[in-house]
């Protein structure tokens, strides 16, 4: 069987500076080091070849001035997985390397820890899999409602069914306070990796109903026919989607995290 070994990896983590919630994200400063330089290191860490992904010159220069490679991609994509698609193209053309696999890593998870993308790249020693995801299993009494974290159903081979902001499954004979504490369910972990020919395709495609619905890109490509192989993880992901974000992980800093 082939191992992940064989194949070319390279990280892009997409960032864009125009946010309603926290405009300038990438850039805010997180102890001595802004928040895009501290996801580029940690990437780094699981995979040599890692490059930003934005359409604003001042992340573009900030990552080339800690010594970070940068891509400049439209400013038109609606999502992290378009841009990426976008900047692996330029990527080959203007390096001539060869790249099997594409690690879209969320650019607002500054802590993100290596072993997980060394996870992630595991699912493809399967050669079938052309898409991979990471899971998290919920503890008991864990807040399973919270439409902020999606949650996913996987078959017996360890591919998502469907995603969905819900509590799936429903538990129909248990009140819904009972559920996490009799059944545990699995909470969607924001980070892939494709096959650079499978992430071409599915960023070709059309928008989907059921993505539409949840707003949730993932559930387009499963309409579609693509697997994505789901691999769990015992971490949970610190994303820092607005500044109260960034005031409750100051005792990781402290942590020398």
């Amino acid at each position: 069987m082939k191992s992940n070994s064989d194949y070319t990896f390279a990280g892009i983590i997409p960032a864009r500076y125009a946010s309603s919630r926290f405009p300038g994200k990438p850039l805010t400063m997180i102890g001595n080091k802004s928040m895009i330089q501290r996801v580029y290191e940690q990437a780094g860490k699981s995979i040599p070849s890692v490059y930003v992904a934005t359409d604003d010159r001042r992340i573009f220069d900030t990552v080339t001035g800690f010594g970070g490679k940068a891509v400049m991609t439209s400013a038109d994509h609606k999502s992290g997985t378009d841009r990426c698609a976008e900047a692996i193209g330029i990527i080959i053309r203007e390096t001539g390397i060869r790249t099997d696999v594409v690690v879209n890593i969320q650019g607002d998870e500054p802590f993100i820890k290596p072993e997980q993308i060394d996870l992630l790249k595991t699912c493809f020693d399967d050669p079938e899999v052309k898409i991979a995801t990471l899971v998290r299993k919920t503890s008991p009494g864990e807040d399973i409602f919270n439409p902020n974290h999606p949650k996913v159903v996987l078959d017996s081979s360890g591919n998502a069914i469907y995603f969905s902001r819900a509590a799936i499954p429903f538990i129909r004979d248990l009140k819904p306070e009972e559920w996490a504490k009799e059944h545990f369910f699995y909470k969607h972990i924001g980070m892939y990796a494709f096959k650079t020919d499978t992430l071409m395709q599915i960023t070709a495609l059309s928008e989907s109903s059921l993505e539409i619905s949840e707003s949730l890109e993932q559930n387009r490509w499963i309409e579609n026919g693509f697997r994505i192989r789901c691999a769990v993880t015992k971490w949970e992901s610190i994303s820092i989607d607005t500044p109260g974000d960034l005031a409750r992980i100051k005792s990781l800093i402290d942590n020398n995290i």
